[in-house]
């Protein structure tokens, strides 16, 4: 019983850190960038962002990243990714984007690489 309990409390505090920002679809980011109302930050390297990234995202790594962001609407969707749904480096770009007053901030949990793998469209610089 008490090894139950122990793994119930592990699997709890997974998902409490897991769900610091909610996740979203790939259709649902794909509906939302079509209708111009969202922000995405891509939060892999240079060289990734470079190579492809989600339309209309913006590198956390480039020198302006907080001058773009602050451009947006304040009550607007953030989406923040990386490269997988076991890349935490996305919290970076989330927590970034909180600190400057957005609310509505979410995850993109299937990364550039999910994005990929569902055939979606990319840029590249």
């Amino acid at each position: 019983m008490k090894k139950l309990i122990a793994l119930i409390a592990v699997i709890f505090a997974v998902n409490v850190q897991a769900g610091e920002y909610p996740d979203i679809s790939i259709t649902d980011l794909e509906k939302a960038i079509k209708s111009g109302k969202v922000t995405v930050i891509d939060v892999n390297g240079e060289s990734t962002f470079k190579k492809n990234h989600i339309p209309g995202a913006i590198s956390f790594y480039s020198e302006d990243f907080k001058k773009q962001l602050a451009k947006a609407d304040k009550k607007s969707l953030v989406v923040a990714y990386c490269g997988n749904s076991f890349c935490t480096a996305y919290k970076k770009g989330a927590s970034a984007a909180e600190e400057l007053g957005f609310k509505n901030v979410k995850h993109l949990s299937a990364g550039i690489r999910g994005w990929l793998k569902a055939g979606k469209k990319v840029e590249k610089n």
